[in-house]
């Protein structure tokens, strides 16, 4: 076990996602096998082949929003949006407010992506270069008199360190910042950065937060024709099937969720309310995807919290539905755990949501340690013999063993796992 005198522990929690926009919502669906994968209604979809997503219906931005931070809403692309306000519920949750922390020991660390651009960002500038015959973008007009149709803040509201931007500004969080662009394993790697600088006692306090939404007709188009999604339109609520024999792609989402991570001595001293301990955390790479290397980081991780698989209760998985990757992703769990210990995987409930996914995908597996009930994974009937992992399903079953370990990868290769504890008042 590695020698850390500080401990790290979760206090607070915003989330906002297909199945719920507060911690109570998301877990009640959580709780019922609520699926929140439904048609698309942000856009006219019905042109494409996979017409569904894990989309946030509720989502109303200018009501959420703190009022003194409202005009900034303009400068905000949807991704960044969820994720400021996810902050703000994270906050709150963890009974802060802007000066409760020294703003030299507050830090933020965020994972996302480059947002992609709205249509109407350039429906004022496109026309003017496209030409009739043949019909192309002519770029000498685009450079000399489209450009200036472009919104002049375009680029800000779609760029990845925005989030973690906007917080440090809202809430004078003066410590390290930082965002981790990794798609599907940023929101570990940034928990991981996280616990790292509160190990090492240079903040007292951290957000942590991960935010994307795909859910946008550029987005969803690039999926449809390069992507592995499931043509299971017609079914949205069965469509994203982890580990099953007859999944066949994924269903795109939208989400964001941001943790409260702080020193566990800060945390007593101001009498917070924690909801788990992280206790370690690793990273590394599987090029080849087949197993061996991801496995690697998971007891890695293990090794770094100082805990055996006999004290794993649950995988908390990103089981995208996708065919080559969930083997990969089984492959390396199957190596450490067997069959011994349950995979739930969140995704099926609203998604694979990008660079959220680690972060609400983690919050799931918190809030069945914190209620003591691990829900079941959805629409996984028929067990894939390529897929060594024994993943629950049905009703949620009792938390018996005390830690969750969430995994995390790209379809690069990149891998991520991270430990945490129930908390237990010790």
């Amino acid at each position: 076990m590695a020698n850390h005198s500080r401990r790290a522990v979760l206090t607070g929690l915003g989330v906002l996602s297909p199945i719920g926009s507060s911690p109570a919502a998301f877990w009640q669906s959580l709780a019922a096998g609520a699926c929140g994968i439904k048609p698309i209604t942000l856009f006219d979809a019905s042109a494409l082949p996979c017409r569904i997503a894990g989309e946030i219906t509720d989502f109303a931005p200018k009501t959420l929003i703190e009022k003194s931070y409202r005009k900034s809403l303009n400068a905000m692309s949807r991704m960044v949006q969820l994720g400021v306000v996810a902050s703000q519920f994270a906050m709150h949750d963890a009974g802060l407010k802007r000066g409760d922390v020294v703003p030299a020991r507050f830090g933020v660390e965020f994972a996302a992506i480059m947002g992609a651009t709205e249509p109407a960002d350039f429906t004022a500038a496109a026309p003017r270069a496209v030409t009739d015959n043949p019909r192309v973008i002519d770029m000498a007009t685009w450079g000399t008199e489209s450009l200036n149709d472009i919104p002049p803040m375009w680029m800000l509201k779609y760029l990845p360190n925005m989030p973690a931007c906007h917080a440090t500004v809202m809430y004078d969080a003066q410590g390290p910042s930082n965002t981790l662009i990794s798609g599907e394993a940023a929101g570990i790697l940034a928990f991981g950065e996280a616990l790292r600088i509160l190990q090492r006692g240079a903040a007292d306090f951290m957000l942590v937060g991960g935010t994307e939404s795909k859910v946008n007709p550029l987005s969803m188009a690039r999926f449809n024709s390069f992507g592995p999604l499931t043509h299971k339109s017609d079914a949205p609520t069965r469509a994203l099937r982890p580990f099953d024999r007859d999944r066949d792609g994924t269903v795109l989402g939208e989400a964001a969720a941001v943790f409260g991570l702080e020193d566990l001595g800060h945390a007593r001293r101001r009498g917070a309310k924690i909801l788990g301990e992280v206790l370690g955390f690793a990273s590394g790479s599987d090029r080849a995807k087949a197993g061996p290397g991801f496995a690697r980081v998971i007891r890695n991780a293990m090794a770094d919290a100082g805990v055996r698989p006999s004290d794993v209760d649950h995988v908390n998985a990103h089981g995208s539905g996708t065919v080559a990757l969930d083997v990969f992703e089984a492959r390396a769990i199957g190596e450490v755990f067997g069959t011994d210990v349950p995979v739930f995987a969140p995704a099926s409930y609203f998604g694979s949501t990008g660079a959220a996914a680690g972060v609400v995908e983690l919050a799931a597996g918190v809030l069945a340690l914190h209620h003591g009930q691990l829900p079941g994974t959805l629409n996984h009937e028929n067990p894939d013999p390529a897929c060594p992992v024994r993943v629950h399903t049905g009703a949620p079953r009792p938390v018996t063993r005390p830690c969750v370990v969430k995994v995390g990868y790209t379809d690069l290769g990149q891998c991520a796992a991270m430990v945490v504890r129930k908390w237990e008042g010790s």
